[in-house]
């Protein structure tokens, strides 16, 4: 144990003290993510963090060679496995710099990857047989090698696509190489064991400068490193063939959240007949966003169905056959909850009803709404006009609730209005729809409105339609000069002001 801890605290070190300087890196070069599209950061955050992630992970393994230990013994002894694990790791972290600087295209990436997961198969990291509860050894023959790059592709790719939010794709692999740690030492697999004692330092150090408001990102120079590691060492328990339990289930089940939601974009984008590795913003960590829960808070969120998945796969490993049965209901149960919490399974409907083209009463009722909203606020004088012109509005359009909550965090709600005709009007059953007042920094507000509706869902017409409510809703505050104008109106209208007093006008 003293080793697993002096190389995930060196480990950690080592990470923390390089993530400053990749940072310098990035913006040197140009390695930067810029706000807009499906990005929700307000500002360019320079990506490459993976390289200190990279190194700090190796640093403490090439300590090994200069010690004496049972661990230093075990690493290297392996000398196959472990030039496996450093010469995919360090291709994958290139192909991802590469793309974090300069971009490549999918299928590119894509090559790489199948070239470093038959790699890997070459150095020992197969899925030659499983052990099936109740049904025994299963074989995999002449298919290992094609079943092995597919679950190394797939974890890598996992990974990163949940690489959304500040700190979520490594604190979901942190908890991953918990699981895949608290397993290997209980079953003596000194070297999986030292591998994710090494991950779990380097993301510690990592993560100091990557949770919610993020210095750096990971990049794809991060995830697809991480997501190679955590899918190889995986590999090194599924030889071993445990005899009560599925020797891949235990990682599938710690990776639940980002494997559940990978496969899931792939549904999302056939049935959008759109190719498979096109962004968008359909990911679980958006749609939690989109519900109006914070930056931060939706990060938490996963965090703690990923302890839930964790406490699981470590069940299932030292369970029985009932008791790995109990524990995987259970894990499914708490699953499935979430992604209903988030609206997954509600998906399929509204592309059903996009495709009818059927409208919802709410939408239908702010579309004939909407032509006599500019006169009513083009009148409004004061900001208290403004706001009596939303009353109206929600009055009008039955809605439950309408507020205008500031921009940070801790500061009181700026307004409130509730609907008195309504005896619930902040229930479990009322749908929120969150938009900003102005754009990306600017902001000092935004609205919130919540209303019930048939479908059970906001409909895509109804977010257009209270956007630009909002956008007449911003015009008429920024007029009057209210609190809740947007700060970049406000500087463009003195950068317009101080030009008119400096140019002198022509005779």
């Amino acid at each position: 144990m003293r080793t697993y801890l002096a190389a995930l605290l060196l480990a950690a070190l080592v990470s923390g003290l390089l993530t400053p300087l990749v940072r310098l890196l990035a913006f040197r070069i140009g390695a930067v993510s810029k706000p807009g599209g499906r990005h929700v950061h307000r500002q360019e955050t320079p990506r490459l963090g993976g390289l200190a992630i990279t190194v700090g992970f190796f640093a403490p393994l090439a300590g090994l060679f200069f010690v004496q230990s049972v661990v230093a013994q075990a690493f290297t002894q392996d000398v196959r496995r472990v030039a496996g694990l450093f010469a995919g790791g360090v291709i994958l972290c290139a192909v991802g710099a590469v793309d974090d600087t300069k971009g490549l295209r999918a299928l590119h990436k894509l090559y790489a990857q199948v070239a470093v997961a038959m790699l890997a198969f070459v150095c020992g990291f197969r899925i030659e047989a499983v052990s099936l509860p109740f049904i025994g050894e299963l074989s995999m023959g002449v298919f290992a090698l094609p079943v092995t790059a597919f679950w190394i592709v797939g974890i890598v790719n996992a990974v990163n696509l949940i690489d959304g939010l500040d700190g979520l794709a490594a604190g979901v692999v942190f908890f991953a190489a918990l699981t895949n740690f608290v397993v290997a030492y209980l079953s003596d697999g000194a070297l999986p064991a030292l591998f994710m004692a090494t991950m779990m330092g380097s993301i510690i150090g990592f993560l100091f400068y990557n949770f919610n408001p993020a210095r750096i990102f990971m990049g794809d120079s991060g995830s697809y490193f991480l997501g190679y590691v955590i899918a190889t060492t995986s590999l090194i328990g599924a030889v071993q063939k445990a005899s009560t339990t599925v020797s891949l289930l235990v990682p599938i089940v710690a990776l639940g959240v980002p494997i559940f939601d990978t496969l899931f974009a792939m549904v999302r984008r056939w049935l959008e007949r759109r190719p498979l590795f096109s962004p968008d913003r359909g990911h679980i960590h958006h749609r939690l966003l989109d519900m109006g829960i914070t930056h931060r808070r939706a990060v938490l969120i996963i965090y703690g169905v990923c302890i839930v998945l964790t406490t699981t796969a470590i069940a299932i490993s030292l369970g029985r056959s009932w008791q790995i049965g109990v524990a995987l209901v259970a894990s499914s149960v708490v699953f499935i909850g979430f992604v209903r919490a988030v609206g997954y399974f509600e998906y399929v409907h509204v592309r059903r009803r996009q495709k009818e083209r059927l409208r919802s009463r709410d939408s239908e009722i702010l579309r004939r709404l909407l032509p006599r909203l500019p006169a009513r606020f083009d009148a409004a004088r004061v900001e208290a006009d403004v706001l009596a012109v939303l009353v109206e509005l929600g009055r009008e359009a039955g809605l439950c609730y309408i507020e205008i909550l500031p921009a940070s965090e801790g500061e009181p709600t700026a307004f409130r209005w509730a609907n008195p005709k309504d005896p619930d009007p902040f229930g479990r059953d009322v749908l929120s729809a969150r938009y900003p007042i102005g754009w990306d920094a600017s902001a000092r507000a935004s609205i919130n409105f919540g209303f019930r509706s048939d479908f059970g869902d906001v409909s895509p017409q109804t977010e257009v339609l209270l956007q630009v409510i909002t956008d007449m809703a911003e015009t008429s505050l920024f007029a009057v000069k209210s609190r809740l104008a947007p700060l970049r109106m406000e500087a463009k209208e003195e950068n317009a002001s101080a030009a008119a007093v400096e140019v002198p006008s022509r005779p």
